[in-house]
């Protein structure tokens, strides 16, 4: 084990179950252990050309944009791409990030205490109507808890 790097094991091996069929005739193991989590990672790949170190960190790069997608599936509200090239695909993520952050934006302006997602909720209901104060709005409709000697944003002028 390389305690620098983290690298545990680099070893070529052979699967022999029943299901093998599936896989290359060798494969090589990779073992690596992260000290940012302080956890073993243990890699299969058909890749003999590339350093065994540089396999570690990509996989575990990958596993970051798993993450980024998980995290976008959960929070924001993309039900269904419109178009599917690369360019509207980005497009539609860039316009769903941008909304979240609009979102968390007034939230702490207006020092809401409610979640991100209940506001994102509120808003796809009510976006349209016409509200003369949303934090008035919010604490009438959802019972926000926040003081009268907060200042009152308003949406529209009068």
């Amino acid at each position: 084990m390389d305690k620098e790097s983290g690298l545990i094991c680099d070893q070529t091996v052979t699967m022999t179950s029943a299901r093998a069929a599936n896989y290359p005739a060798q494969l090589r193991r990779i073992k690596f252990f992260d000290k940012e989590t302080n956890k073993t990672l243990e890699f299969l790949t058909n890749n003999f050309e590339l350093p065994a170190l540089t396999i570690a960190k990509l996989y575990k790069q990958r596993w970051q944009v798993e993450l980024f997608f998980k995290w976008i599936k959960q929070h924001l509200r993309i039900k269904a791409f419109f178009g599917t090239s690369k360019n509207a695909v980005e497009t539609q993520i860039w316009i769903a990030i941008s909304v979240y952050l609009l979102i968390a934006i007034i939230k702490k302006t207006l020092k809401l205490e409610e979640s991100l997602y209940t506001l994102s909720q509120i808003f796809s209901i009510s976006l349209f109507e016409r509200t003369q104060n949303l934090r008035d709005f919010i604490k009438q409709n959802y019972k926000n808890k926040t003081t009268e000697s907060d200042e009152t944003y308003s949406l529209f002028d009068s």
